[in-house]
């Protein structure tokens, strides 16, 4: 795979983020960012500021849907979120969210989605929610040639059973069980394992324990990589932050400043002016 030269003291960009990269990463102690993205513009800004993993996360219910929870959105509508993303990218390795539905029932189900989000999509992996009762779901989807990324901790999809957003893994025992998880999905062909809502030592135990790298929202410092919905931390969404959520603008106010000064151009109608219109 061909490589872009960059600053020697960093590892070389790739043609393609692929699961070898990302694994290299966790070997030599290097760190990788994640963004949360769902059409092909955000995904071009991402791709061009070097943003080594996109997730299209099943949080496009909420944030372009509207819906109150994950739980909503189908299958059908993340092939189409995703296949956008995977257009505006060049470097980034796109993952996608089986969302709720779409494998619980069994290893062949799950296949058979991962591979339309494959097939469909061109999305490079899958991230499946749920701990050890999916490892032969992670197996099958493995061997059919669709890298899996494990997801466990706080696992939206499963709000109901959990009993609300609340943060894993406080109970006595919690990180052995945890590693234990992980180190199953790891075994059964995940090629990475997300923490979502887990305390930071905890976190850091199951990385240590694992061989392949691990991804953290709301678990702390000690993960190969980290994501947040985009949304979030660029300011565009004005409600309640979550407590591991860094914001790093205020698109909102932008966005609102703009929208603002264009209705006054319209309504003064100072816009368009002449340089706005064509002669005949």
């Amino acid at each position: 795979m061909a490589e872009k030269e960059t600053a020697p003291y960093a590892a070389p960009t790739p043609a393609r983020y692929r699961t070898v990269h990302l694994q290299r990463a966790k070997d030599d102690g290097r760190r990788f960012a994640m963004l949360t993205a769902y059409d092909f513009q955000m995904a071009q800004v991402f791709d061009d500021a070097g943003i080594e993993t996109i997730l299209v996360g099943d949080s496009a219910a909420n944030t372009m849907m509207g819906h109150a929870t994950t739980l909503p959105i189908t299958l059908d509508e993340m092939i189409v979120y995703a296949g956008s993303v995977v257009r505006g990218t060049r470097h980034a390795m796109v993952l996608c969210d089986l969302p709720f539905g779409s494998y619980e029932l069994s290893p062949q189900q799950a296949t058979e989605s991962a591979i339309r989000l494959v097939k469909e999509a061109g999305v490079h992996a899958v991230k499946m929610e749920g701990g050890v009762r999916y490892a032969e779901h992670v197996r099958m989807m493995t061997d059919a040639g669709v890298p899996v990324m494990a997801h466990i901790g706080f696992t939206p999809q499963s709000e109901n059973v959990l009993g609300g957003y609340r943060v894993q893994g406080r109970t006595e025992g919690a990180a052995e069980s945890m590693v234990r998880e992980a180190t199953v999905l790891q075994d059964a062909g995940a090629f990475a394992v997300l923490m979502e809502m887990v305390p930071s030592d905890i976190a850091r135990q199951v990385d240590e324990a694992l061989r392949v790298p691990t991804v953290g929202i709301g678990a702390g410092p000690a993960t190969t990589g980290q994501v947040l919905v985009w949304q979030d931390m660029l300011g565009l969404r004005t409600d309640r932050m979550p407590r591991f959520v860094k914001q790093y603008a205020d698109l909102h106010s932008v966005v609102s400043a703009a929208v603002t000064d264009y209705r006054r151009d319209v309504l003064e109608g100072t816009f368009p002016a002449a340089e706005h219109g064509f002669e005949s």
